[in-house]
């Protein structure tokens, strides 16, 4: 079946960013803005899943595009300080950190698969977080907090439009800054629960879909005793790795530029 839309991508010329056109139409965000992004990746990404849409349009599937309009948009009015604190807020609730105190045989797989991303994690950022047993929870010490917090705030917080919001052409030219790195790891937070696991996918520790498996610890080690219905257990697992995998190319593709330079023989 053919595309729902015809999908084309173009440069514009005045200022070398990117922008997605739809039946010769330009693509714009849910508010309205222009879709004007920095990376050439990023907009065949978004091309692509314009492409896949055949008789209906199945925005819940369009990862890339929903971090794209999250971070052009950002219609909760959020600033990097909101999103970095909710992001060390998470880490109460981190689910690497609550392992079973009940089951000992579940407590010996989250031991093996678990512990050493912790290990991973104190050493990465020279901290010390201890897990927990209990229904009380772990205690993320405050310097732990703070470590995460500085990494954070440490990486290139530039729009997706340079170091201006795309609003900005409709603004004359108000600045309004968007936090693409951050933006993006909150997306990851939320698809695996755990702000340590995020960040071992997003430093290319451990891959995607080792992530979203250690995500899935409990349920992967009950569908090991009472088995897996493939229409429901292969269909979360591989919604979660989609979800993942869209924020670490969203990442990747706001924090790394590439160029080409054509060699001309000399006369």
């Amino acid at each position: 079946m053919p595309p729902l839309l015809g999908t084309t991508l173009y440069k514009i010329t005045s200022n070398g960013k990117f922008e997605v056109t739809l039946d010769q139409r330009k693509l714009k965000t849910p508010k309205g803005n222009p879709f004007i992004v920095d990376s050439e990746p990023l907009a065949l990404g978004v091309a692509a899943e314009w492409d896949a849409q055949k008789q209906n349009i199945n925005q819940a599937s369009m990862h890339l595009s929903t971090l794209c309009n999250t971070a052009i948009d950002n219609p909760n009015n959020f600033n990097k300080l909101d999103l970095v604190n909710y992001i060390t807020n998470y880490m109460d609730t981190d689910t690497v950190l609550f392992q079973s105190g009940e089951d000992d045989d579940l407590y010996k797989f989250q031991v093996k698969e678990w512990d050493p991303i912790i290990q991973w994690f104190c050493d990465k950022f020279q901290v010390d977080i201890q897990k927990s047993r209990d229904i009380g929870g772990p205690v993320v010490p405050e310097a732990t907090k703070a470590s995460i917090s500085r990494y954070l705030m440490s990486h290139n917080f530039a729009a997706i439009n340079g170091k201006r919001n795309c609003c900005d052409f409709l603004n004359q030219n108000k600045l309004m800054t968007c936090v693409i790195f951050v933006i993006g790891f909150v997306y990851g937070v939320d698809t695996l629960k755990s702000v340590i696991l995020t960040l071992a996918a997003v430093e290319r520790f451990i891959p995607t879909e080792k992530a979203v498996l250690l995500s899935r610890l409990e349920e992967e080690f009950q569908l090991g005793h009472w088995g897996r219905v493939e229409w429901a257990h292969d269909l979360n697992q591989q919604d979660l790795q989609t979800r993942l995998s869209a924020t670490i190319l969203f990442i990747y593709f706001n924090t790394t530029s590439t160029s080409v330079r054509t060699k001309h023989p000399q006369a």
